[in-house]
């Protein structure tokens, strides 16, 4: 029988050098005439370990990494095909302490199966949520939904199942089921690790929520800096359609639902679900005022439900196991798991899913590994670039929406980035307010004037041009912003800006002047 290795060819890996590696493997596979195969799997998220190489033995997978190219000669004469001794082996993938102590649910197959095969994907569980949801009736799947507890994973935490009722209540001769994949936010890659290592579950989860709603067409928006994303999507929907799991009779019921895939221009405020719906429709992509809401009026100004990758692709578990199962999960508001990412200066950055409650600082110090450096950890921003600064003194705060918005944070997409004790935290609010100025699809003057005047505000700060009256300005331009923004754009760029001045007071005040020597 021949033996599987497994070469992740996730976007993460592929920057570290994967196809070098699966080229290399190739040739020496060839070359020694052994009964082997690759299988280009997703990552498994541990990035610091990227590329890792898997292999099946009767055992369990061993992986092995980080792996170069000039690596394979020496892994294949250690036995690299039987699971051999090597100083790049990390023992059975299952038991790294940073894959062990997980919980995957969304995440349960990222990195196991080859991410276009499905067989691979039914051999692990994959499409029993549909195939459930195809013998119930809509109102049932939203009940499922509703009672699972799950919110939206983009970064607002609604309910999916009261957006999904909206739509499915909501009249209309034609509805839509939109995937928001324009993952812009730094540090973030949750999404695309599901598009490049497990498409199906989108796929699947993108049909359950058509059937509930009555929606019939789908569109997953993905960003353009994704390419690997849009290419394995758009082989895993071409896939889809030939199995008949897509189509005019979705696994041979009476329901019918197809995607497309579409690709957006790279503009960060395409994110917002209303300036989405303008892109995709071949608009200029700036947001739209509410009412009317997406629910009621999206798409072609049909009722459109807007959800994120990671919340359409948490809805085949609740289908397959129920509701009560994944709400058994979580704290207070918070239920089921959250894919955590983790990047900026840490020793151990990747994506971790765990049940909501995880406190921050066990997510930095004990699964993190602390700063790459060494370094004392100084901030981490919790939410994207529009996500709070949070300092070591609130590191006791649980992963949770509504204790992180207690503390004047949010969880957003759950990207945490890690800064050390050399971050100037003034620069950090100066780049909150450039980002926005860039980005602002100036549609409303406090996000576009009010930007704009936030960078000139903090530079003269940092010259030390009246400091005091240039604090107060840029906490009042913070105020006007939060609450007279169109969009969240606009409305959380404050979120940086006055966490980093209430938290790290320091970095706001003059450098002392040093006087010359005499």
């Amino acid at each position: 029988m021949s033996v599987r290795i497994f070469v992740p060819k996730d976007a993460s890996a592929l920057a570290l050098g994967s196809e070098r590696v699966a080229t290399a493997l190739t040739r020496e596979i060839e070359a020694r005439g052994l009964d082997a195969t690759i299988v280009r799997n997703g990552s498994r998220g541990l990035h610091w370990l990227e590329p890792m190489i898997e292999v099946e033995t009767p055992e369990g997978r061993i992986a092995y990494g980080p792996v170069k190219a000039s690596d394979v000669a020496s892994l294949l004469d250690a036995g690299l095909a039987t699971g051999g001794t090597h100083p790049l082996c990390l023992g059975k993938t299952e038991e790294l302490p940073f894959l062990k102590n997980q919980t995957r649910l969304t995440f349960a197959r990222c990195g196991i199966v080859d991410p276009l095969s499905l067989a691979d994907y039914r051999a692990h569980d994959g499409l029993k949520g549909l195939e459930r949801a195809v013998t119930l009736s809509p109102a049932d799947i939203v009940t499922h939904v509703t009672e699972s507890g799950l919110r939206g994973r983009g970064g607002a935490g609604f309910p999916t199942g009261i957006k999904w009722k909206t739509v499915l209540d909501t009249p209309g001769d034609r509805k839509y089921i939109v995937c928001n994949a324009d993952e812009g936010d730094s540090g973030t890659f949750a999404d695309r690790m599901i598009m490049e290592g497990d498409p199906f579950v989108l796929i699947e989860g993108m049909a359950i929520a058509g059937i509930a709603t009555g929606a019939t067409k789908g569109f997953v928006y993905i960003r353009s800096e994704y390419p690997h994303a849009i290419t394995t999507m758009t082989q895993a929907v071409e896939i889809a359609h030939k199995a008949g799991v897509l189509g005019s009779s979705v696994l041979g019921s009476a329901k019918a639902f197809d995607i497309e895939i579409r690709t957006g221009a790279g503009a960060y405020v395409c994110g917002e679900e209303t300036a989405l719906l303008n892109s995709l429709e071949g608009k200029r992509g700036i947001v739209r005022a509410k009412p009317p809401l997406p629910a009621h009026k999206g798409l072609f100004n049909s009722p459109t439900v807007i959800n994120n990758v990671i919340s359409l692709a948490s809805v085949p578990i609740i289908m397959d196991k129920g509701p009560v199962y994944y709400k058994d999960f979580g704290m207070g508001r918070s239920r089921g798991t959250i894919p955590i990412q983790i990047a900026g200066n840490v020793k151990h950055g990747g994506l971790y899913e765990a049940a909501f409650g995880l406190t921050l600082g066990q997510i930095v110090d004990e699964i993190g590994g602390g700063t790459a450096t060494g370094r004392p950890v100084k901030a981490v921003q919790v939410g994207g670039p529009l996500g709070a600064y949070f300092p070591r003194a609130l590191f006791d705060t649980p992963f949770d929406y509504e204790a992180f918005a207690a503390k004047d944070g949010l969880i957003g997409h759950a990207g945490i980035t890690i800064f050390d004790d050399t971050a100037d935290m003034l620069k950090q609010a100066r780049f909150a307010m450039e980002f926005c100025a860039i980005e602002s699809c100036g549609k409303c003057t406090p996000c576009r004037i009010g930007s704009t005047r936030g960078v000139e505000t903090a530079d003269k700060i940092a010259q030390g041009i009246e400091p005091e009256k240039n604090m107060a300005l840029l906490a009042d331009l913070c105020n006007t912003m939060k609450f007279g923004s169109l969009c969240a754009l606009g409305g959380f760029t404050p979120y940086p800006v006055t966490s980093a001045m209430n938290h790290f007071p320091d970095d706001f005040r003059p450098a002392p002047l040093v006087e010359a020597a005499e």
